[in-house]
């Protein structure tokens, strides 16, 4: 079974607090990476796990004062593949798979 695919193993996104609560009122959210939309990028970008998270905060996020989320999704039955050893998520993600959310901190 590929990780990914395993509930006990979530997969998380970095995401600016003001996306996640636009997600919220539309029913999902749509954003791949800073800037750049599902339909922009085709895919959602995701990390496997925390050390990942970081390496993209730090390369990508870093600049940024607004607040950032980290959310943890529940894999099952997304159609999540793994690329460049990262998760990318194919297809917007439904709010329901979103486990916990919680601010990012260095």
């Amino acid at each position: 079974m590929n990780p990914a695919s395993n509930p006990a193993n979530p997969i998380h996104h970095l995401a600016l607090r003001t996306d996640w609560e636009a997600a919220r009122k539309a029913g999902e959210y749509r954003i791949s990476t800073l800037g750049r939309t599902l339909e922009e990028e085709g895919f959602i970008h995701c990390s496997r796990d925390l050390t990942q998270l970081r390496t993209v905060h730090a390369t990508y996020y870093g600049h940024l004062t607004e607040p950032l989320l980290i959310l943890d999704i529940d894999p099952t039955g997304l159609d999540i593949r793994i690329e460049n050893g990262y998760p990318h998520l194919y297809g917007p993600l439904p709010l329901t798979a979103v486990t916990a959310t919680r601010p990012y901190t260095d």
